[in-house]
């Protein structure tokens, strides 16, 4: 056959990148959520830019490591629960061959095949590459590209700290027009990550644009009405 069993299909590779592309996204939009709703909380409370930034800040990079050790003990476990497959199978396959040269058969026949056509591929594919071929029609997994913990701890902090970093930027706007501008700005951006998330997703780009706007606002409209409110008994001061 012209790919080898183990060799994803390019489809998959770029599914593969819209995933991360998508997860991208969402930690971009966790950014600006999180760190814009302590700012403006803060800023609700008090005008000193020290404490809003430092704040902000605190909220920043703490929300950067969070999501990336989140997502690294996520994407451990998932590594460490296809590496136990992956043993599994090879296992199988050394002990019950036949077994499993039947079970690979009868999958492509689910897909389709004649019964004699998909013996023959399931014979072909094992012959050149027994545990790919069961691990691909199977488990739908490539033991030479699995998920990287690090990569996705990474990539997940980084996109964290790239939507933290609007509103951070934002709140230097002096203090009339401070709460108002980064409200504004904070949610133009959400409705271009949200909008953007449904395109990769190839959904309809409204409702997951206003879903993600209207949280936000939420989000925005409770931390400021809590600054609001201790400024207000004058914990601030």
């Amino acid at each position: 056959m012209k790919r080898p069993a183990s060799s994803p299909e390019p489809h998959e590779q770029v599914a593969d990148r819209l995933n991360w592309l998508r997860a991208g996204v969402l930690g971009a939009n966790d950014g600006i959520v999180s760190v814009a709703a302590v700012v403006v909380g803060v800023a609700a409370a008090t005008d000193t830019i020290g404490a809003i930034l430092a704040a902000g800040g605190a909220a920043w990079l703490g929300g950067a490591v969070s999501m990336a050790l989140g997502e690294y003990v996520s994407v451990s476990s998932q590594r460490d629960s296809e590496r136990a497959l992956i043993e599994q199978e090879k296992r199988e396959l050394r002990e019950e061959p036949e077994e499993e040269l039947a079970e690979l058969t009868g999958i492509y026949e689910d897909q389709g095949l004649s019964q004699q056509t998909a013996a023959q591929v399931a014979r072909e594919l094992t012959e050149a590459d027994a545990l790919g071929a069961h691990l691909s029609a199977e488990l739908h997994l490539d033991p030479d590209d699995l998920v990287s913990p690090w990569r996705a701890a990474v990539a997940s902090a980084v996109a964290f700290l790239c939507g933290g970093l609007l509103p951070m930027l934002a709140v230097l706007i002096p203090p009339p027009v401070r709460i108002p501008l980064t409200v504004v700005v904070v949610l133009v951006a959400l409705g271009a990550a949200g909008a953007l998330g449904a395109r990769l997703g190839g959904s309809r780009p409204l409702r997951p644009t206003l879903r993600v706007v209207v949280g936000g606002a939420i989000a925005l409209a409770v931390t400021f009405g809590l600054g609001s409110l201790l400024s207000g008994l004058g914990v601030t001061h």
